[in-house]
């Protein structure tokens, strides 16, 4: 490196945008339930409820479209996406087969803190699992367990898929019933098993974990699906 001006050729980072805390409001209303699937989103609504132009949000909502947490039909608007049985077919065989890379990468790299913050998370899980969690709750620790085997991976475009994949994940995540006592139970006691294969560098014992994990996760928002499916056919044609 010569002794030229870094500044030259450098520039400082940019601080957060506008669009970005536009875009990171509306995401976390959608995935906090306050804005439901199918909901309609204005521009003019909310930028005026936002106190901001409408260009931050236009840009917002480009971004949410490519997280698929928005649809924007030509002629008709913008609207919170309710993500279809396809769509979750999809994303959990992607997801499965960009886990199975990251379980495999986090045995041969994990270190003594990756292990330590899983294990944390989900000492977490069952604190909250002993009284009462939501689905929110459920849905972030869940993502948070995951999103620490990815970055103990040190593989930065596997993570890059992972981050772009999480928001429609996570939309998925709340379409379960945590309620059940089963699930609660199983939201320790699955996790746990695989911080215990990972760290025991097991790597067949720690992927055929994962694969019933994300099997298990499969079913039961399938059947949410299947049973919000049928309750609206039910509201359409009551006479059914």
């Amino acid at each position: 490196m010569t002794g030229r001006d870094l500044s030259e050729i450098l520039s400082p980072p940019e601080k957060r945008s506008l669009a970005d805390e536009v875009t990171s409001s509306i995401r976390e209303a959608i995935l906090g339930g306050r804005l439901a699937p199918g909901e309609r989103l204005r521009e003019e609504s909310l930028a005026k409820t936002l106190n901001v132009s409408r260009g931050p949000v236009r840009t917002a909502i480009l971004q949410l479209q490519r997280e698929g947490l928005v649809s924007v039909r030509r002629n008709y608007g913008t609207f919170v996406a309710h993500l279809s049985q396809k769509d979750l077919d999809e994303v959990y065989s992607l997801r499965l087969a960009i886990e199975r890379l990251a379980v495999q990468l986090a045995i041969q790299k994990a270190d003594s803190a990756c292990l330590a913050e899983l294990q944390a998370v989900v000492d977490t899980m069952a604190a909250h699992s002993r009284d009462h969690i939501t689905e929110r709750e459920a849905g972030e620790l869940d993502l948070r367990f995951h999103e620490i085997i990815y970055l103990a991976t040190g593989h930065r475009r596997l993570s890059d898929v992972w981050s772009s994949l999480r928001p429609q994940i996570h939309i998925l995540l709340l379409a379960r019933n945590v309620a059940n006592a089963d699930f609660r139970d199983g939201l320790v006691k699955g996790h746990q098993a695989i911080v215990d294969a990972i760290r025991q560098q097991n790597e067949s014992l720690a992927l055929a974990l994962t694969d019933d994990h994300l099997k298990v996760s499969y079913e039961r928002v399938s059947r949410s699906y299947a049973q919000f499916a049928a309750k609206r056919e039910k509201r359409e044609n009551p006479m059914l």
